[in-house]
């Protein structure tokens, strides 16, 4: 199982990313689960310096932009 964390305030950029990874976790049959994490205290654990970002299964895969849905579906591969 895939640990996907959604770094961000939860705003409306993070809530796509949040979003489209679950469509192509999903689309890819894989089995997730889901972390959205706003303490902005954690995103430095983390490196990050922007968001919206996503971590999958403890290293990060992209930082302060939305990919597309196909590297979406190669990070979670």
């Amino acid at each position: 199982m895939k640990t996907i964390q959604i770094l961000g305030s939860g705003c409306a950029k993070c809530q796509k990313l949040a979003d489209a990874a679950e469509a192509a976790a999903r689309d890819l049959g894989v089995e997730y689960r889901l972390e959205k994490i706003t303490d902005i205290k954690r995103f430095a654990e983390f490196g990050v310096m922007m968001t919206p970002a996503m971590v999958v299964d403890g290293e990060l895969k992209v930082s302060g932009k939305i990919p597309t849905d196909q590297a979406l579906r190669q990070m979670l591969q």
